[in-house]
């Protein structure tokens, strides 16, 4: 292992991502470098159309980057193969959505029972891990409340119970906040606070709300030209 992968979880080096449409080469994300150290909570701000949710998708595993150098946990997110992606993504990584993505005929339990399995928990450990989750969010006495049955911040609370299920050593965020109201979120970022904090997790969101300031360690613009 190499001084850069000892000292940070995610090290990028002029990271883009270019798509290709009819009209040519679209920019999706501008050269961005960066260094993450483990257990860190970060923002990613930037005007819309920027690339907050691409590079997201690139830490993530959810797309590749077509320039630069990124490494995560000292993985070439470059060189990966979509299956080897796909295993490497459900094993390491937790993601909340802005718009959430619960299956709404599931309860808050079977929500997190789909992801532990997908993200290969043993069986054996599946209730308390499940049980455990919710705990950590606030939420063990709703396990049996679907998505209509609860409130937009309790909805979000379930979501990232289930990000932390399969326990991934990073999580991401895309605009988790921006449909809640300001004391929901202060809530929620106050659990995300917690989440790092206690669990030593590495958490990267991306957000155009102030009120994340307050919150994170640190906070990286990504430009649009």
């Amino acid at each position: 292992m190499n001084a850069i992968t000892q000292t940070y979880v995610i090290s990028a080096k002029d990271v883009t991502r270019t798509y290709q449409s009819v009209q040519g080469d679209v920019v999706g994300l501008q050269p961005i470098t960066f260094d993450i150290a483990p257990g860190s909570f970060i923002a990613f701000k930037g005007r819309s159309g920027s690339g907050k949710t691409t590079l997201l998708n690139c830490l993530g595993g959810l797309d590749a980057p077509t320039g630069g150098d990124l490494r995560v946990f000292d993985t070439d997110m470059s060189a990966m193969s979509d299956d080897y992606r796909t295993k490497w993504r459900r094993q390491h990584v937790g993601f909340i959505f802005q718009q959430m993505g619960l299956l709404h005929r599931f309860s808050a339990y079977e929500n997190l029972d789909v992801m532990a399995r997908l993200g290969q928990v043993p069986r054996r450990e599946r209730k308390e891990r499940i049980l455990h989750s919710l705990s950590l969010v606030g939420l063990r006495d709703y396990i049996d409340h679907r998505p209509f049955e609860m409130s937009g911040g309790q909805q979000q609370r379930v979501a990232i119970a289930r990000a932390l299920v399969a326990q991934p050593k990073l999580i991401l965020a895309d605009e988790p906040t921006s449909e809640l109201d300001s004391e929901t979120t202060h809530e929620i970022l106050e659990v995300f606070r917690t989440i790092v904090d206690e669990q030593g997790v590495t958490f990267l969101l991306s957000s155009h709300d102030p009120i994340v300031d307050e919150y994170v360690d640190d906070t990286i613009f990504l430009t649009k030209h």
